[in-house]
């Protein structure tokens, strides 16, 4: 089950460089230019959790397997893009086929590295991707709505509630507002994804400070964190050019770093773990002397389809999953001291899996 996050933002804002940190890879050439990303980059990373590292020590797993998060690297947008200006429409296909975008915003003043739009204003070029988007949504609903409009005059009833979904949209999209502000029911969010807007993706703001502003951010940062909370979104603080300084490091060399310059952890694990929650997703472990594993799946997730994300047969043969919360197979050292503690469970078919859990299934061939 893959879930990809777009790196999308202006040009020379740091994308790259951020990718290539969060991969410890030169994959994406970081140049002073716009454009140096022609094609979109992708990177697999490990979602950072210490609880996995913990759950290995207490079983003598031989092998510790991470849950990955997959990060495209996505050229700079520039103003004009839903037009086809500069590499606009490759561009925002690539978006398309993300879960999720994380917005890489300029928030660091540097002489030598130009800025596409010739000032530094973060939320001015928040609003200019955002319009780019919304004008890209706004020509192809009001195209397919237009070819709707006859079915719905009929009688399909599908078209119809498809219609007036995609209304709902128009009229935000019309307003300057991005579709995900849309009101949607439970039964028609498949519906929704199914549109493909760009707009209607969550996003996660990756303010880009100086090295000095690497902690506690600076006035630029504090204005997108001010948006991020209005809309409800989120945002993270990062130095991309300390974080790919550390990428390069040994882990023991790292600390040091980190601890030089006041940070506690990568800014890099704070990305990874808010675009892991911006896409709705938990962790549940598989933990024994041959691996300890930890697995992807969204939240709301029942039994038998967690059990599908390691075996299609697991979810079709699922009986019943053993199951001990994370926390008290810590606390009491392993499955027996949980078992002893009566925190071991068995849990049926409809149980939704929480964030955590360590989960041994039992299914029939």
């Amino acid at each position: 089950m893959g879930f990809k996050c777009g790196i999308v933002g202006l040009p020379n804002v740091g994308k790259s460089t951020l990718f290539n940190a969060l991969t410890q890879t030169a994959a994406a050439q970081a140049a002073n230019y716009p454009f140096c990303t022609i094609e979109p980059n992708v990177g697999d990373v490990a979602v950072p959790d210490s609880r996995l590292e913990t759950l290995a020590e207490i079983a003598h797993s031989k092998e510790i397997i991470p849950t990955r998060l997959t990060f495209v690297d996505i050229a700079g947008l520039v103003r004009g893009a839903s037009k086809g200006e500069g590499l606009g429409n490759q561009f925002l296909a690539n978006i398309r086929e993300c879960d999720a975008i994380a917005h890489v915003v300029r928030c660091f003043e540097d002489s030598d590295i130009t800025h596409v739009e010739g000032k530094i204003a973060p939320i001015n070029d928040i609003e200019t991707i955002e319009t780019e988007l919304m004008l890209s949504d706004l020509e192809s609903l009001e195209k397919r709505a237009s070819a709707l409009e006859k079915k719905a005059k009929g009688a399909d009833k599908e078209a119809k509630e498809l219609l007036d979904l995609m209304m709902r949209c128009l009229v935000l999209l019309r307003e300057g507002k991005p579709a995900r502000l849309a009101e949607v029911k439970p039964e028609e969010m498949k519906t929704f994804k199914g549109l493909g807007l760009l707009s209607s993706k969550p996003v996660l703001y990756v303010c880009n400070v100086e090295e000095s502003a690497a902690d506690k951010g600076n006035n630029f940062s504090a204005e997108v964190l001010k948006r991020a909370a209005e809309e409800g979104a989120v945002a993270v603080i990062v130095s991309a050019k300390i974080e790919s300084e550390i990428a390069v490091l040994p882990p023991d060399e790292q600390k040091e770093y980190l601890e030089a310059v006041g940070l506690e952890e990568p800014g890099l694990n704070r990305v990874i773990r808010a675009g892991y929650q911006l896409l709705g997703l938990i962790t549940y472990f598989t933990v024994g002397p041959k691996e300890a594993r930890a697995w992807t799946i969204p939240q709301g997730t029942k039994g038998p389809q967690a059990a599908g994300v390691i075996h299609t047969d697991f979810e079709k043969g699922f009986i019943r999953a053993e199951t001990i919360g994370c926390d008290d197979y810590i606390a009491f050292k392993g499955e027996s001291g949980a078992r002893e503690a009566g925190k071991f469970r068995l849990e049926g078919k409809d149980y939704v899996v929480e964030d955590g859990d360590v989960m041994h299934f039992r299914f029939a061939n």
